[in-house]
This record gives structure tokens, C-alpha cells and sequence, in this order.
């Protein structure tokens, strides 16, 4: 039985010299390389990280803040020596900041120039000239389409921008190509790695899910949080990461305003190596609370509940 591989039918719609190679064997790869890059995968995040490269299609990476979304994309992107392009978003992200804008200081100098050396040229052809490549500023989404060298593009906190916003990447994720009025189709010279992250702060398009694979980040069980406080932080023991996972554990099972993510582990192991604690008991843990939590009510929360305290 033939198998169709997707990335050759992608090649041949964007009318591709050749079809790029897969950048890893298969999800136990991944695994191994993103491993290199201080990266430690669940087999979840390697399976979709396998099957977006196979399958030429974007990943939606959605879960709590400071789980290790952002990281993934940049992980691969150094584990497969490709260029990392990010389009950081934000509420008010418009075309001209995403995709492409002109650049119109230039266009007015090519106009005055015309004007001033006497340039008979009518306005059509001098609107041709204007509207060229040379006055094309390309943005994130256009930069990474028309790179000739490999690519991973990071579209992070995607559910920051507005649905009108969102609706401008359904072209660039489903065919990779964008559409210029005054220049056409711009179509990729490459096949990106595309990664969207997401908090889930709002309900993302059913449009924008079909085009991409799906995978959730959460917060991390016990073992492999140790494993990554091992494999980050430089003299950090054993035992005191695993004592640092399973306090930390404790603490998402409480009832806060904000748990604390991986990233807020880290620091906090981090804090306690530069302090010379090789153990955590209550009052060790108690001071240095605001490492990890950033509301007041939490830190008293926590106090109470895991520490038998009240803050004074």
C-alpha cells in the first residue's frame, strides 16, 4: 500500500525545488535531542513534536503560564539549528505588526525624487515602482515564510490577540503563503516548524484549531519536576529537588490565586543552592515563599496550610 507523505503534497502546492527532510526519526528522537537542549519531554510533547515535523502542520501549545510552552519551540529550534522567529502577541496586534507593512518614509523620498528630478513618469508606473519589493517591510509571519534556511516560529500567547487579528494566521497556517494586494501571493520558500502558544485566557477559533496538531502543557508530576530542577539548576542535590517538587506540589493543590509554574521552581531552587540549604524545613520554606507565590493572601494561605504559621 502507497503511503501519501503530507510534506510532499505541501512541496508541491508551494512549488518547492525539493521536499525538506524530516528533522527526527521518530518521537524517541525527539526525546534524546530536546534531552541535549536541557529540554526533558514528556512523551505527549515528543509525539506532537514528531508528528508536526511529519506531518508539515503547526502545533496549538496551550496550558497554565510557566510550564514550558515557550521553551519547547525554542528547544527545538536549537536542537534542529533552524532560526527562531517570534511573533510575541499582545491585544491591538494588527497586520502591519504581524504580517508586513510599507515602508512609507521610503516611498515619500521616491516620490519627491521623482518629483524634483523632473520625472515625467505617470502615476501608475510610479505606483508600480513604489509598491515593489524594495519598499516591502516584512514582519514576523512574512519572515519566516520567505527564509530560505530552515525555520521554527514561535506565535506565542496567541490568545492575546483579537478574533480579527487571529484571522489573519489561517493562511499562513494552512498554506503558508500570504496574499499582497499590490504584489500577489507570497508564497514560503521552506516548510516552517510552527508552534502557537496559548493560556487559555479566551476561547481560541474553531478555524484556528482545525489547522493546527493539539497539545496540552501542564504542571508537571513530582518525578519529572525533580528531573528538571536536576537538569537546570547547577548544584542543587538529589534530595533537595525532590524535596523542592513534592513542596511545590503541595502548594498547586491549594486553593490560590496564582499556582506556581516551573519557571517559579526554578528560581526558587535556585534560591535556595545560593543560600546553602540542602534541606527545606518550615522556616526555610516560610522566608522564602515569595519566590514562588506573588499574592500576599497566598503566601499567608500557604503559611497556614503547609507551615503552620501566620505571617507576623
Amino acid at each position: 500500500m502507497t503511503t501519501i507523505d503530507p510534506r510532499f503534497e505541501l512541496a508541491q502546492r508551494l512549488g518547492l525545488a525539493e521536499v525538506p527532510a524530516p528533522q527526527f526519526a521518530d518521537a524517541a528522537e525527539v526525546i534524546t535531542r530536546l534531552r541535549e537542549q536541557d529540554y526533558l519531554s514528556s512523551p505527549e510533547i515528543a509525539s506532537a513534536t514528531f508528528l508536526a515535523d511529519r506531518l508539515a502542520k503547526p502545533v496549538l501549545v496551550e496550558g497554565p503560564a510557566g510550564t514550558g510552552k515557550t521553551a519547547l519551540a525554542q528547544a527545538v529550534a536549537r536542537a534542529t539549528g533552524a532560526e527562531l522567529i517570534r511573533l510575541q502577541c499582545y491585544e491591538g496586534l494588527d497586520e502591519s505588526k504581524a504580517l508586513y507593512e510599507w515602508n512609507y518614509r521610503k516611498q515619500l523620498l521616491r516620490i519627491q525624487a521623482g518629483r524634483e528630478s523632473g520625472d515625467a513618469a505617470t502615476w501608475a508606473a510610479l505606483e508600480d515602482d513604489i509598491f515593489a519589493e524594495d519598499f516591502l517591510l516584512p514582519r514576523p509571519l512574512l519572515e519566516a515564510i520567505r527564509a530560505t534556511h530552515p525555520v521554527v516560529l514561535l506565535i506565542d500567547e496567541v490568545d492575546r490577540v483579537e478574533l480579527e487579528t487571529e484571522a489573519l494566521l489561517l493562511e499562513i497556517l494552512s498554506e503558508y503563503q500570504v496574499s499582497i494586494p499590490e504584489l500577489g501571493t507570497v508564497r514560503a520558500t521552506q516548510i516552517p516548524m510552527v508552534f502557537l502558544t496559548s493560556n487559555a485566557t479566551r476561547e481560541l477559533s474553531e478555524a484556528l484549531k482545525r489547522r493546527c496538531l493539539y497539545l496540552h502543557i501542564g504542571y508537571p508530576d513530582v518525578e519529572r519536576e525533580r528531573d528538571i530542577i536536576l537538569s537546570r539548576v547547577p548544584g542543587v542535590t538529589t534530595a533537595l529537588a525532590e524535596q523542592i517538587a513534592r513542596v511545590v506540589r503541595s502548594l498547586r493543590d491549594l486553593d490560590l490565586k496564582k499556582h506556581p509554574s516551573v519557571s517559579e521552581t526554578l528560581d526558587w531552587a535556585r534560591t535556595l543552592v545560593i543560600l546553602g540549604q540542602s534541606d527545606i524545613g518550615d522556616e526555610e520554606a516560610a522566608a522564602t515563599l515569595h519566590i514562588l507565590l506573588k499574592y500576599q493572601s497566598d503566601i499567608e494561605t500557604a503559611q497556614k496550610e503547609l507551615f503552620g504559621r501566620r505571617s507576623s
